[in-house]
């Protein structure tokens, strides 16, 4: 039991760092909304779908939040955290629930990614004006679904060395 436990965590303190890294290093700047485009969803829903909603949501809120602090986005960090925590506990909570079934896999993380655009749609609008909101919108849909697409990926594999 203390083995099992001590992987959970040790696995989402790797996933909380490799959101840190895949939104630093793996970005596409977008001048017009303020933001980029980075990969910090698909470790986000990984999160989600192996270790639950609660640390998916965790991982999502603290990751992209200290993520923003060291990267020059600090008015982001509050508006980061409620966006991409929602994104990952909502995930994880419907990959609980529907992710048995392949296409329950999928809704569960484009629904997260949803979450993620309205929030950010928000977060752009209180910021700036509701033109850099709207215009957010397909950048961050982008984001959001190379992230699924990413962690579809990504997540049937390491499912397959949890077991072993």
């Amino acid at each position: 039991m203390k083995s099992k436990n001590l992987y959970h965590w040790v696995l989402a303190a790797i996933l909380l760092a490799i959101t840190i890294v895949f939104g630093r290093f793996f970005l596409l700047p977008i001048p017009w909304t303020h933001g980029n485009i980075n990969l910090s969803d698909a470790s986000i829903f990984v999160a989600g779908a192996l270790l639950g909603p609660l640390p998916g949501g965790l991982i999502g809120g603290l990751g992209t939040a200290f993520l923003d602090l060291i990267s020059g986005y600090t008015q982001y960090a509050p508006f980061s955290f409620v966006a991409h925590g929602l994104e990952g506990l909502l995930a994880g909570w419907l990959y609980q629930r529907f992710g048995k079934r392949y296409l329950g896999q999928w809704f569960s993380l484009v629904i997260g990614a949803l979450v993620m655009v309205v929030g950010y749609l928000f977060a752009d609008t209180l910021l700036y004006n509701w033109t850099a909101g709207i215009l957010g919108i397909g950048t961050n849909l982008l984001q959001g679904l190379v992230g699924v697409v990413v962690a579809q990926l990504l997540i049937p594999k390491l499912k397959q060395n949890r077991r072993r």
